[in-house]
């Protein structure tokens, strides 16, 4: 969460620290590469995957990341986003790897409560069966700590036992930067490089490294819903309840998942820049202004990745 910040403070922002965080990534990233048979790195196009990208290109070369791209696709994603995915993995030449949720439920391995249920959380079940199939010993994500206090508790090697659960007093050690990342037969790691850094670090870097986004990360006119705080996006998965007024805003996106559970945020920030200065001054963290699944229980996100998830 980042704390409010005076106007004029917002000319004297350095981002001379984004050197360190990119260095710690880059370390953490070729270290995956060295201590594992068969890693990937978890890609959904949103801006956080992106950011670690970015970084992998820089540690290993545009067109030579050593390990391929994986997806788990709910079927419910925001197109823009799903098509600016297909087109930055091509363009590095990567190997992209999809795997979707619509596929467990025709298994049964998914089975929803009712046909409108978010299919978020139901991606560990699909993420668990493609580590199964390609017996994946590393899976690198985006998540860092300021996005909500589960995650605040993980390790940047994060292990997982031999059924894809995280045990969060079970953790080990990394003092000085030394990562424990021995393995039992049937775990896996997932790893977060970076995991020390935050929602305003991250639009910097952004910003610096001129990373192309989704357009939805930026200002743009949308038909929403005033729900619960949120303003839901109005699509055929969140139509207007009975009762409820529909009106057009200018929003962006904050972070981009499942369109049943992802809400934007009243924005004009038209670019990067304007992200960075807006980033100051919020008081709520991106997953907390935005995030409808993680609204029912202080103890939803760390019961879901108990379970498996990301």
């Amino acid at each position: 969460m980042n704390a409010r910040t005076e106007p004029q403070l917002l000319g004297q922002l350095s981002n001379r620290h984004l050197d360190a965080l990119e260095e710690e990534a880059i370390f953490v990233l070729r270290e995956v590469a060295a201590a594992f048979e068969r890693p990937a790195l978890l890609f959904s196009g949103g801006k956080d995957s992106l950011v670690l990208l970015k970084c992998a290109e820089k540690a290993f070369g545009a067109g030579r990341i050593p390990y391929p791209l994986l997806m788990i696709d709910t079927g419910h994603n925001f197109p823009e986003v799903t098509a600016f995915r297909d087109r930055r993995a091509a363009e590095l030449r990567a190997r992209l790897i999809v795997r979707s949720v619509e596929d467990s439920m025709k298994r049964g391995t998914v089975r929803l409560a009712h046909p409108g249920e978010s299919r978020n959380a139901h991606q560990s079940v699909t993420l668990l069966e493609a580590i199964e199939e390609f017996r994946f010993d590393a899976l690198i994500g985006g998540a860092r700590r300021d996005e909500e206090k589960a995650r605040a508790k993980e390790r940047i090697f994060s292990h997982r036992d031999s059924f894809g659960q995280w045990q969060p007093k079970d953790q080990r050690p990394e003092l000085w930067t030394l990562f424990n990342t021995r393995l039992q037969p049937g775990e896996h790691f997932r790893v977060f490089p970076i995991s020390n850094w935050t929602e305003l670090d991250v639009w910097q870097y952004i910003e610096r490294e001129r990373i192309v986004l989704p357009s939805i990360y930026y200002a743009h006119r949308r038909q929403v819903i005033e729900r619960r705080g949120l303003l839901v996006p109005v699509t055929e998965l969140t139509p207007p309840r009975e009762g409820e007024a529909v009106v057009t805003r200018t929003v962006r996106f904050r972070t981009v998942g499942d369109i049943t559970c992802t809400c934007p945020v009243a924005s004009d920030a038209a670019d990067a820049a304007d992200v960075v200065r807006e980033t100051l001054t919020v008081e709520v963290s991106e997953r907390g202004a935005t995030r409808m699944d993680d609204k029912t229980s202080d103890a939803s996100m760390e019961k879901r990745k108990k379970d498996g998830y990301f």
